[in-house]
């Protein structure tokens, strides 16, 4: 079974076409993508998350809200029952804030410029197959 992905992005940043990129570059590596649209609450991603039954959750945020949004999206799955989803993310994040993020929970963090082959790569190395049947 394909591996099954939210892609996200969270709070009120208007910019998606990174996050656009990203879902084609993995959906074109074989797994099976859900983009969530802009402007999306960690309550609703967390929603969308749970309702698609999905293995990882990839983050994009342009905006700086990430220190906040990020760690709530991750407490939030936890707090559901869906802690062993993972979440990732990307956009332009400090190098002391992506430490800080990781040690919040999110398993990875891809900042500007990183190529796509190194993302999918961690997907299809760090993400588990789905192991159920969607319709």
């Amino acid at each position: 079974m394909p591996r099954r992905i939210l892609i996200a992005k969270p709070g009120l940043d208007g910019h998606d076409r990174g996050a656009k990129v990203i879902a084609r570059a993995l959906r074109d590596a074989g797994n099976e993508v859900i983009y969530s649209g802009l402007h999306q609450t960690p309550e609703q991603i967390v929603a969308t998350a749970i309702d698609e039954d999905v293995q990882a959750v990839g983050l994009s945020s342009l905006s700086g809200a990430h220190m906040s949004l990020f760690p709530r999206i991750v407490s939030l799955l936890a707090a559901q029952g869906a802690g062993d989803i993972l979440v990732f993310g990307g956009g332009v994040i400090p190098e002391a804030d992506a430490a800080a993020l990781k040690q919040l929970g999110l398993a990875a963090i891809f900042g500007p410029g990183t190529r796509l082959a190194e993302i999918t790569e961690w997907v299809a190395t760090n993400v588990p197959a789905s192991t159920t049947q969607n319709p």
